[in-house]
C-alpha cells in the first residue's frame, strides 16, 4: 500500500496494485470540519484521482474515531468578511463537486458524525456504508444557512422530495437505524467495520471491467431525472463506448475459455 498527502488534511492511499484509492479526511483535531485548505485539498486529490486510468474505485474514509466529518468549519467561516465568503463559495464547492464528478465508483465508509457538508461528501459518493455508530442530517437551516454542497439536489434523489423537505427544514440528526431505514445510508454494518466493508466492496468492484464500470456509472448518473425514452438513448449511448472496447473482447473470451479475464482497460 503506497500513501500520498494533498495539502494537510487529505491522505490517499492505494490498495490492491492500485486500483482501489483510498481518500482519507484527515484533520482529527477539527473532526474533519472543511476549512478552505481541506477543499482545495480534496478537489485536488479528486483530479488526480480521476484522471489516473489504474483506479477503479475510491473509497472515501476518515481517519477520525468518532467522526466522518461535521461540516463546513464555521470558526473559519465566522472570520470571513461578505466578500471573502462570496471568494470561498467556489473553493468549497470544489470539494462537493470533486467528488460527484469522479468517473469511477465512490464509496463513503460512514462512523460517527456525518453532519451538513459532511453528509454531503457522503451524498456525492455512489454508494454509502455506515456503521451503528453513524449519525447523519444537514443541520445548516439551525445556522442561517441551507446545504449549499448539493444537499438540497442530492437527498431528494435519494429519499423522495417530501422525505428530504422534512430532513432539512427541520435540520434534525438522525442514527444509524433510522438513516438506513430512510435509505439516507446504503449498507449497516457493525461498529468499526465501515471501512472494512467499504473496502472489501471496492475490490468486488475493482474486478470487474473497468471500461464497463465506468460506462455503467455514466448511464446511471446522466439518467437520472430523464424520461424512460431518454434514459434508454443514454444507457444505449454507454453501451456503444463498451460494445467494441477491448474489455468486451477479453470479457467474452474469459467468459467462453472459463478463466479470470486479464482486463485492458480500454
Amino acid at each position: 500500500m503506497s500513501e500520498e498527502r494533498f495539502g494537510e488534511f487529505v491522505l490517499v492511499r492505494r490498495h490492491e496494485d492500485g486500483h482501489v484509492a483510498e481518500l482519507a479526511l484527515d484533520r482529527p483535531k477539527a473532526m474533519n470540519a472543511v476549512s478552505s485548505g481541506m477543499a482545495r485539498a480534496i478537489a485536488g486529490a479528486c483530479t488526480a484521482l480521476g484522471e489516473d486510468r489504474d483506479v477503479r474505485v475510491v473509497v472515501l474514509t476518515s481517519t477520525h474515531e468518532r467522526a466522518f466529518c461535521v461540516g463546513a468549519d464555521l470558526k473559519e467561516r465566522n472570520s470571513l468578511s461578505d466578500a471573502e465568503l462570496l471568494r470561498q463559495r467556489p473553493v468549497s464547492r470544489g470539494a462537493y463537486t470533486g467528488v460527484l464528478e469522479l468517473p469511477v465508483p465512490v464509496i463513503a465508509a460512514v462512523h460517527g458524525y456525518a453532519l451538513g457538508g459532511g453528509f454531503e461528501l457522503a451524498l456525492s459518493c455512489d454508494v454509502i456504508v455506515a456503521d451503528r455508530t453513524a449519525v447523519v442530517g444537514l443541520p445548516e437551516v439551525s445556522v442561517g444557512v441551507l446545504p449549499g454542497g448539493g444537499g438540497t439536489q442530492l437527498l431528494p434523489r435519494r429519499v423522495g422530495a417530501a422525505r428530504a423537505a422534512e430532513l432539512v427544514f427541520t435540520a434534525r440528526r438522525v442514527e444509524a437505524a433510522e438513516a438506513r431505514e430512510l435509505g439516507l445510508v446504503d449498507v449497516l454494518v457493525d461498529e468499526g467495520r465501515d471501512r472494512e466493508e467499504a473496502l472489501a466492496m471496492a475490490a468486488r468492484i475493482a474486478g470487474n471491467s473497468p471500461v464497463g464500470v465506468r460506462a455503467a456509472k455514466r448511464a446511471l448518473r446522466l439518467g437520472q431525472g430523464l424520461d424512460l425514452r431518454a434514459g434508454l438513448e443514454v444507457e444505449d449511448a454507454a453501451w456503444r463506448t463498451v460494445a467494441f472496447s477491448g474489455d468486451r473482447a477479453e470479457g467474452v473470451a474469459a467468459f467462453n475459455e472459463k478463466r479470470k479475464p486479464q482486463w485492458p482497460g480500454e
